[in-house]
């Protein structure tokens, strides 16, 4: 996978971060009982965008990141659309449902425990 990181522009590297930090909130809120290992990362330029942390998540988190960081990359578009309103879905099935959720979710959670300013800081 390290090779894709040569396509790594400035909104990609903002995307993977969004996505790992969604992620990360999702399973701690909602897997809690599960065993949770730390994200391997492999390559530097994403080790950098993550800021050197390594999400815990549990396997099912870490398959959906991992799935969904490599889709990021291989994204056609440039620039790339949200996923969302994009006419090429590239997600595998199953996981953009997935994904939905776990934006939903970790969205409202923030709202929920008053982090609009983390929204804010997300999106804009």
């Amino acid at each position: 996978m390290a090779e894709i990181f040569t396509r790594l522009t400035g909104k990609k590297a903002r995307d993977i971060k969004v996505l790992a930090d969604f992620v990360s909130i999702f399973c701690r809120e909602r897997h809690q009982n599960m065993v949770k290992n730390a994200f391997p990362i492999r390559d530097d330029r994403l080790r950098e965008v993550l800021d050197a942390r390594e999400p815990r998540l549990c396997q099912e988190c870490n398959k959906l990141l991992n799935h969904g960081i490599a889709k990021l990359m291989l994204c056609p578009h440039d620039p790339k659309p949200m996923c969302k309103k994009c006419t090429t879905h590239c997600y595998a099935p199953g996981y953009r449902e997935r994904v939905r959720e776990v934006m939903k979710f970790s969205g409202l959670h923030l709202i929920k425990h008053g982090r609009v300013d983390m929204l804010l800081h997300y999106f804009f």
